[in-house]
């Protein structure tokens, strides 16, 4: 008994000496400029040993009394350096606060490796999207504020970045919508719900150009849009904005009227209503910290009665964050998002004609014949995440998405989508940070449109991003797994050379996608960067199985479509500047698209086999739209883009904008493709080959002008049975009555204006006059779809001020 008792007293002696020659050192890391606490914040010390600040700022270790340098730095911030002495068995507390690095632009993003970067350290074209653009245009729709960044556009809810995508009518999606890192694509058609997305709550918007389905899976095939939405600050806010605005008489000063205005101008008087429609709406925002738990609530009214016939829109939004830091689990945090949303309205989809009735749909009884409309949208997303000591990561993420369309014609639809995903990151050394994670989805559908259906997809990706002097170094691997209902992946896995096919897996059931960039620092703000990344879609249920009709278009379902799979490589420069006052990135890619099996929504005639000869009837009951695999085809071009910042004394300018150039090919095209196409060429239908995009704003004292600028070629191929009557040349047959003629008049570019102007009259008040589309320009995005006319809007912005 003594033996074990003196054995104890030894270890017991042991371990106190072990202790009284150690220190602990622990401290708070803020900002310069408002002292609000900064998370993340990398402390060093040694050979890159060290810690990560946590949710409040602060970080707490222990280390072997002596002399050490401790080395601070986050991005976006001046590195701080600080030399400490430790003494065994006492403890240091230090009080860090960093200045803002102001040589760059202090861009940060997230969803190009999932942790946080300087935008010139990816190895992807990323564009970003700060909320005082989105503020500013009073946005009350994201569709609209994605067609102010460069290669990207949105027709009838299709977003396209660099010409990826053509006209697919709510069906589909190559591009992968986010909002917070998960995705918001409806469980039935898998298309963006955009007007559904919380405008009120936005950090940051980042856009990647480019496939991404090695991070983020089917539907990124083209890119990724992730909408960021925020936390509070260390003081509350508090805000609430109200606008009017009203559209302007359309005018059209061209040959196609039959009258003249003031100035001997033939016209045709486009308007339907007897006294101008009108749009209304507000907004309000709040974000507050009560001790360890932040609260964001938000809510928005919208009521629009529509410059088209039929066309009018009324929708109610609330949305939350929620978000508890524990206090004696350090690193732990749980939280819930929500956002939800009602909405009403009328639907309109082509023109009655191009003449008067170009703002009238195709069938004037819009109760019956296009149809009302009421729904809601709902989304919960619980979350864990567990932060180590060490700075790792664990996430559990999860998504419940709901979409219930009530339409008056028979076209209602429920959709439910399951989303789960655990992720693990980690700086693992100085030089390698690891991201891995694995996914669960769900989707659950009873529709008159689809009928009723299910879904789910399985998956597991790893990414590694290597830091090599002045190389960054990016890799990722992503496996596939989906389902809908007995359709499953079963894919040959190959590798497509000019010459030869190589085929790696057969019958695979998994669908293996990978990337690889590289990023150098060539000069002091000068970075070059190579990409190549594969890209996966499964089709969607909506694409799969539609089966209705829109206006007076039929479309018709594929149960026998298959995925679509692809890849992207781009090479690109960014270059950084600072003259003086003006700083600011200037960005230019040389790039490629390819698709196998692209699925295109395709005019034509789809009989059933009961159908062996078809006669005149059949010719007209079976005509309409249909998603098919059109095979090979081929994206490339150019893009690029200018972002700048300038203070001149009282005077501060910001630019944002770029231009893109696109040749997009059929490779597979054939007699029968051309014969469906307005020309005999290979090109792809729907898409511009020129697009230019810019924003200006300049602020002088309590005054601001803001100028924006939306520029595209014309669309050169569409369908040709959009132009041409359906049977021999019976005019009656014709879908869009004087399209052809509409067209070959308005064969040039398109250029579309917005200005505002806004006074500040304090820290708290903001009044704004805008006008969008200010030349009152007459232009369109797809066949029988014209644009708003000019409207002329007053905005209201009231900030609540704290002490």
């Amino acid at each position: 008994m003594k033996k074990y008792l003196l054995v104890l007293i030894c270890f017991w002696s042991g371990l106190q000496l072990s202790f009284s020659q150690t220190a602990v050192i622990k401290g708070k890391v803020t900002d310069s400029e408002n002292n609000s606490s900064l998370p993340g914040v990398n402390v060093v010390y040694g050979n890159g040993k060290g810690t990560v600040t946590d949710l409040d700022g602060q970080f707490s270790f222990s280390l072997d009394a002596g002399t050490y340098e401790l080395v601070f730095s986050f991005i976006g911030y001046d590195t701080q350096t600080k030399s400490i002495t430790l003494e065994s068995g006492k403890e240091v507390t230090l009080e860090i606060q960093l200045a803002r690095n102001t040589k760059t632009l202090d861009l940060v993003v997230v969803s190009a490796g999932r942790y946080e970067q300087k935008l010139e350290d990816v190895t992807v074209s990323m564009e970003i999207l700060k909320p005082q653009l989105i503020e500013n245009k009073n946005t009350t729709n994201m569709e609209t504020i994605l067609e102010q960044i460069p290669g990207v556009t949105v027709t009838d809810g299709q977003a396209s970045i660099r010409g990826g995508s053509g006209f697919t009518y709510g069906a589909g999606s190559r591009v992968l919508m986010l909002v917070d890192e998960l995705p918001m694509l409806a469980g039935d058609a898998g298309d963006v719900k955009w007007n559904f997305l919380p405008v009120e709550n936005i950090e940051q918007v980042e856009v990647i150009k480019g496939a991404s389905s090695a991070l983020y899976g089917s539907s990124a095939l083209n890119g990724v849009i992730n909408v960021r939405t925020a936390f509070p600050k260390e003081k509350p806010q508090t805000k609430f904005s109200v606008f009017y605005s009203q559209y302007n008489t359309p005018v059209r000063p061209d040959t196609l009227g039959n009258r003249r205005d003031s100035l001997g101008n033939l016209y045709t008087p486009l308007k339907w209503w007897s006294k101008p429609p009108t749009t209304t709406g507000f907004s309000a925002f709040h974000s507050q910290r009560f001790g360890q738990l932040d609260v964001v609530v938000a809510g928005n009214y919208f009521n629009d009665e529509g410059y088209r016939e039929g066309e009018t829109e009324e929708r109610g939004r609330v949305n939350f964050n929620l978000r508890y830091r524990f206090k004696k689990i350090k690193g732990l945090q749980v939280g819930l998002n929500g956002n939800m949303q009602a909405a009403n309205g009328g639907v309109f989809f082509i023109w009655q004609n191009a003449d008067s009735g170009a703002y009238i749909p195709s069938h004037t009884d819009t109760s019956s014949t296009l149809g009302t409309y009421t729904n809601s949208r709902i989304n919960l997303d619980p979350y864990i995440v567990y932060y180590t000591k060490k700075g790792a990561r664990h996430s559990f993420r999860n998504r419940y998405l709901n979409t219930t369309n009530n339409n008056s014609n028979n076209a209602s639809s429920t959709a439910d989508f399951i989303y789960s995903e655990y992720q693990f990151h980690s700086q693992a050394t100085h030089w390698l940070a690891i991201t891995t994670g694995a996914v669960f989805s769900f989707s659950n559908v009873k529709s008159d449109l689809y009928g009723d259906h299910q879904g789910n997809n399985l998956a597991a990706f790893a990414q590694g991003d290597i830091k090599y002097g002045k190389l960054n170094v990016s890799l990722g691997l992503r496996g596939e797994y989906y389902r809908v209902d007995t359709f499953k992946t079963q894919t040959d896995y190959a590798i497509f050379t000019k010459n030869d096919t190589i085929t790696l897996l057969k019958n695979s059931k998994v669908r293996p996608v990978a990337r690889i960039g590289l990023n150098y620092q060539l000069a002091k703000a000068t970075f070059l960067r190579t990409s190549f990344g594969q890209g996966y879609r499964f089709p969607s249920i909506g694409e799969k199985y539609v089966n209705t009709s829109i206006s007076v278009l039929k479309v018709f379902p594929n149960a026998d479509l298959q995925p679509e799979s692809g890849w992207s490589a781009e090479l690109g420069i960014k270059q950084g500047f600072k003259f003086g006052k003006l700083k600011g990135f200037a960005d230019a890619a040389v790039f490629t698209t390819e698709y196998r099996n692209m699925i295109e929504f395709t005019f034509g005639q789809y009989y059933p086999d009961s159908v062996e000869v078809p006669n005149i009837f059949d010719v007209i009951n079976y005509s309409g739209f249909r998603s098919i695999n059109i095979g090979h085809a081929r994206v490339s071009g150019i893009d690029v883009s200018l972002l700048t910042q300038a203070d001149f004394g009282p005077f501060k300018t910001t630019f944002f904008g770029g231009y893109t150039y696109i040749n997009p090919v059929n490779l597979n095209a054939d007699s029968t493709y051309r014969a469906t196409a307005t020309d005999s060429t290979n090109l792809l239908k729907y898409r511009y080959q020129h697009m230019g995009k810019g924003d200006l704003q300049l602020d002088y004292k309590n005054f601001s002008v803001g100028l924006s600028l939306r520029c595209n070629s014309f669309m050169e191929i569409i369908d040709r049975s959009f132009e041409d009557p359906l049977l021999f040349n019976i005019e009656q047959t014709k879908i869009l009555p004087g399209l052809k003629e509409y067209r070959q008049h308005y064969n040039q570019w398109t250029w579309v204006y917005d200005l505002r102007v806004s006074y500040t009259f304090n820290e708290q008040l903001k009044l704004s006059l805008l006008s969008n589309n200010l030349l009152n320009r007459e232009y369109m995005t797809r066949p029988g779809d014209i644009q708003a006319p000019r409207t002329m809007m007053i905005q209201l912005l009231y900030n609540v001020k704290y002490k």
